[in-house]
């Protein structure tokens, strides 16, 4: 029995071997592959040495010129903006939205910032109060331009802004329009301040839309997510006036 055992023992070395080699070749065709690779790399680099520093260089002078830009540029800009906007949000606060919106002479308006002061944040923001003055002014297509043009990333202020664009198609008549403007608010930042406010706008809109369903969900909506808003406490009344209860 130990000479059948030795026997197959021997029998199978040589398949064992053979593995060996076969795991050995391979490593070696591998190892080749890659230097080859690698040989032709160091060729494409030789010849083309001058054309990739040019590339190089010029990716270096693109990111030099931007932070440049920024540093230089932008940033003495943006503090000059802000310096000049100061004025235009105080007549803002009192009121005095033609002197906010064209400045008084002596400082400028927030239609000065927007064109002088372009790519700031300030004239940015300077888009957001115009808006909202001709939203005041009953220019609602003005008000939508400037409103749109408003984009930074604040959790009242954003949503705020979509929001009065709702308004403006609203008293345009648009009321398809405003019911998917006041949802955009709603998203936008969601909280528990702004947005069952907006959801309650957009439920109107749907009302108004002769859309009752899509008013009773976003209702429904409304208690079930901010149940301890005043919207929410206000909700099952508008849903037992569109079910006839």
């Amino acid at each position: 029995m130990k000479f059948v055992f030795i026997k197959k023992r021997l029998t199978f070395a040589p398949q064992i071997f053979k593995s060996m080699a076969k795991k050995t070749d391979n490593t070696e065709e591998k190892i080749m592959a890659v230097e080859e690779a690698l040989s032709k790399s160091e060729v494409f680099i030789e010849k083309n040495q001058k054309l990739i520093g040019i590339i190089v260089g010029a990716i270096a002078l693109v990111v030099l010129a931007y932070f440049g830009f920024q540093r230089f540029y932008m940033e003495p800009r943006e503090k000059e903006a802000q310096s000049q906007i100061f004025m235009a949000e105080k007549y803002f606060e009192q009121d005095s939205l033609n002197l906010a919106l064209n400045g008084d002479g002596s400082y400028p308006g927030f239609l000065d910032i927007i064109d002088d002061y372009g790519m700031t944040k300030a004239a940015t923001l300077a888009h957001y109060y115009a808006g909202i003055i001709y939203l005041n002014q009953g220019e609602f297509q003005q008000a939508i331009d400037h409103l749109k043009k408003f984009n930074i990333d604040d959790a009242l202020v954003q949503p705020m802004a979509k929001g009065a664009i709702g308004d403006a198609y609203m008293e345009m008549g648009k009321v398809a329009e405003a019911a998917s403007q006041y949802e955009k608010a709603a998203k936008s930042s969601e909280n528990e301040f702004t947005t069952p406010v907006f959801l309650q706008k957009a439920a109107w809109a749907y009302e108004l839309d002769g859309k009752n369903n899509k008013a009773i969900e976003t209702y429904e909506k409304i208690k079930t997510t901010y149940p301890r808003s005043a919207e929410a406490r206000e909700a099952d009344k508008y849903i037992a006036k569109l079910r006839g209860e």
